[in-house]
């Protein structure tokens, strides 16, 4: 296993106060975990995968992410075994899309 981490300052949209999971890392797949915390403004991501040497593709994937989104005191656990850059995408978006605050 690797574990990679990446923190993401001054973003500006806040999630709601529950935290979201979606995915099954037993399937194959990966599964994220997306918490609202207090981190002074930074998005820090943690990721564990069976994949090891892709750290470059990792950090492509969720600067994309975090371009999109600006997440700001968010905390984001990537339970990964494989899964494919458009599916982390995919399912980084899903966790999102339902705790973003409305006119964020």
């Amino acid at each position: 296993m690797e574990t990679l981490n990446f923190r993401f300052e001054q973003g500006r949209r806040r999630l709601k106060a529950a935290p979201e999971l979606v995915g099954v890392v037993s399937s194959g797949n990966l599964e994220v975990l997306i918490e609202n915390v207090d981190l002074k403004g930074a998005c820090a991501i943690e990721i564990k995968t069976a994949a090891r040497g892709f750290g470059a593709i990792w950090e492509a994937v969720v600067g994309d992410f975090q371009q999109r989104w600006q997440l700001a005191d968010a905390r984001i656990s990537i339970n990964d075994m494989g899964a494919t850059p458009a599916v982390v995408s995919l399912r980084l978006d899903q966790a999102v899309e339902a705790m973003v605050e409305e006119g964020a």
